[in-house]
């Protein structure tokens, strides 16, 4: 069985012009990057990438980068091969990766938000694309370092940079006035393999993995801190360390063991909102937070911004990035294959029956 995805990647340009001119009697010869539009930068750009795109290549691409679209083969060993596919974006943080110059970490975000989310159910990514909107492509290095960024999140999750669009407008908007970003990630499971939470009973452990900071989620918080008290980006650089990606240490699971039964990315919403959404109904989680110890960035943001404790579980993760439910009898395995994948965990909980 051979299925063929087509995608695509290209620049596109928007911009206006405020008032109405007669041309023609001003003698003016209007042509397209007089209006705003320039094609040779976007050309350009294309050409400055490519490097970086062709370094994410899995053996399963056809084709190269610069036509209307990208070419992917599903990769051969699957029996019932089901796609899986989930979009995301970065929020408000990449306001603040643009101000302190972290548009490569904000790249590698942009992928991690959705590779973990593609993770969730088994799903080995197999490609990326991205959606780039900025005022202009021409000599913009923020804009070629969150092209870097994303590439090099692709080859941590073993995914290809297979597309994407950047397109120009004079302001993005408001709130992100350098760069506006989302992404979307596919990713290819055997369905008899699929973990959707049904094998998960009374009892099983929750395994929480360590996180590598405040990841992206619950930057309108952290925004009105740093503009309104004294929460300091540059004192505090680690609010802007890139998500970690788990795909590697979960694919390694899923290969050294057959008893992984659930699994969840913990973003907005924190371990209260997105642990249940693992589990089947009738069951919950009850979870220790004494277990492991709160990073003291998150510390510094509910003293500053007198955050009560509950909602601090709601907006961050408080430094588990992600959950896996696995039986009482493979929590010492699970950790171990974690540890040996360089991440921190901690037995956080148990599953129990309403």
């Amino acid at each position: 069985m051979m299925l063929l995805l087509v995608l695509g990647w290209r620049i596109m340009s928007e911009r206006k012009w405020s008032d109405p001119l007669d041309f023609k009697e001003e003698g003016i010869i209007l042509d397209y990057k007089t209006a705003g539009v320039d094609i040779d930068a976007g050309n350009d750009f294309v050409r400055q990438i490519k490097t970086h795109v062709k370094s994410t290549y899995r053996p399963e691409v056809l084709g190269g980068l610069g036509g209307f679209n990208g070419m992917i083969k599903i990769p051969t060993g699957y029996e019932s091969p089901i796609l899986v596919s989930g979009a995301d974006g970065v929020g408000t943080k990449s306001k603040l990766s643009s101000l302190y110059n972290r548009s490569f970490d904000i790249g590698i975000d942009l992928v991690a938000m959705c590779v973990n989310d593609v993770i969730t159910c088994g799903a080995e990514p197999l490609y990326f694309l991205d959606y780039i909107s900025c005022p202009k492509v021409k000599d913009n290095q923020k804009i070629f370092n969150v092209i870097a960024g994303i590439a090099d999140g692709c080859r941590q999750a073993g995914c290809t940079l297979l597309g994407g669009e950047t397109a120009e407008h004079a302001q993005v908007n408001a709130v992100t006035p350098d760069y506006d970003l989302a992404g979307f990630c596919t990713g290819v499971v055997e369905e008899k393999k699929i973990i959707d939470g049904s094998s998960i009973k009374p009892s099983d452990r929750i395994i929480g993995l360590a996180s590598n900071g405040v990841h992206a989620n619950g930057f309108t918080l952290i925004r009105y801190l740093t503009t309104r008290l004294k929460l300091k980006v540059d004192e505090y650089p680690e609010l802007l360390n890139p998500t970690r990606i788990y795909a590697p240490v979960v694919k390694r699971l899923l290969a050294e063991m057959d008893e992984v039964y659930g699994m969840a990315h913990i973003t907005g919403g924190g371990i209260p909102e997105n642990l249940p959404r693992c589990l089947p109904e009738g069951l919950k989680a009850h979870v220790d937070w004494n277990a492991w110890s709160v990073p003291e960035i998150f510390m510094e943001i509910q003293r500053q911004g007198n955050v009560d404790e509950l909602e601090m579980r709601r907006v961050f993760n408080l430094g588990i990035g992600y959950c896996v439910v696995v039986p009482a009898n493979r929590v010492e395995l699970t950790m171990n294959i974690i540890k040996d994948e360089g991440i921190d965990c901690w037995e956080i909980g148990e599953v129990y029956a309403i």
